[in-house]
């Protein structure tokens, strides 16, 4: 019965949900972590109530895992017992009232520009794979992209002539992202000198960036050149691939650039996802009020009157 009940979550998060493969897994995995506690407890699936899955949490907490992980297992539980509902094997959703555990949400790392031009200069360009990288961390830089859509982007999906490129992002969305003049440079200089000298494989013969046997880059791949390029670079912050793309939103906000552009760019399903961003640069705050508050200079006015006559 429960392998009947995961394959059927399974196709309704792929089909009606449109997750990714890795998001599903993860899911599945949660599921399956409930069955078998459940099973130790001797309680079937369909009588399930909110003081056993009570249960569950604190049982899940106690394997020692962060609030965040803790909170993705609830979450992966409550999309199980909505989708039973949904499909009218149960009547009520015992989860509806299941607290997830408080989370705290840290800033993320970011790099500042000195940094970025540190790491963009510790690459060997003499090499086919330094030419490879430099348009890889330029691409990413000027479009924020995730890792999986760096490693997914296609020949067919640049529109360098206008300065575009097609990302296909979390639940196969797919959107078309602006890209700066030196990252179309670097790309049209890796496919002239590197790419055009590779033996592609027939399956990856539409992905931009290759390993030199012809094949996709994993994701460990592009971990991997960032953590040694920082190193080289002599950066002692917490490298990964997702930093450039924290990177580029934070010093877009940082200059100016409007909330629900960086969000279209970024490909946020929530503007509160992008507002983060607005923590990381105090100043942006206090530019944002002095351009747009229509009582702000005014006050700042009568605080400067009233100190005056104080004097």
């Amino acid at each position: 019965m429960s392998a009947s009940y995961l394959k059927s979550f399974q196709i309704y998060l792929a089909l009606e949900r449109s997750m990714s493969a890795n998001t599903i897994a993860a899911y599945l995995h949660d599921v399956e972590l409930l069955f078998h506690f459940l099973n130790e407890k001797n309680v079937k699936l369909l009588e399930v109530d909110l003081s056993q899955l009570q249960l569950f949490v604190q049982f899940v907490a106690e394997m020692d895992l962060s609030a965040n992980s803790q909170a993705r297992v609830l979450s992966g539980i409550k999309s199980f017992f909505r989708f039973l509902l949904l499909e009218q094997t149960i009547f009520k959703d015992p989860t509806e009232l299941l607290e997830a555990p408080k989370l705290t949400r840290p800033l993320p790392v970011v790099l500042s520009i000195a940094e970025i031009e540190q790491m963009m200069a510790a690459i060997d360009h003499s090499t086919p794979e330094g030419q490879r990288n430099r348009a890889m961390l330029e691409t990413m830089y000027s479009c924020g992209l995730r890792v999986s859509e760096l490693i997914s982007l296609t020949l067919s999906g640049l529109y360098l002539d206008i300065g575009f490129v097609k990302v296909t992002g979390k639940g196969n969305k797919e959107r078309l992202v602006p890209i700066g003049s030196v990252a179309v440079e670097q790309i049209k200089l890796y496919r002239a000198h590197t790419r055009s000298h590779i033996a592609v494989k027939e399956a990856y013969s539409d992905i931009l960036f290759l390993n030199r046997r012809g094949c996709a880059l994993s994701r460990v791949m592009i971990f991997m050149i960032i953590k040694d390029l920082a190193a080289q670079a002599g950066i002692q912050k917490n490298i990964h691939p997702h930093t450039f793309r924290h990177s580029f939103a934070t010093h877009l906000v940082e200059a100016g650039a409007d909330l629900r552009a960086v969000q279209e760019m970024m490909g946020h399903k929530s503007i509160t996802t992008t507002e983060i961003y607005t923590h990381l640069d105090k100043t942006y705050l206090r530019n944002t009020l002095e351009r747009f508050h229509p009582r702000y200079n005014g006050l700042n006015l009568l605080f400067a009157k009233n100190n005056y006559c104080k004097d």
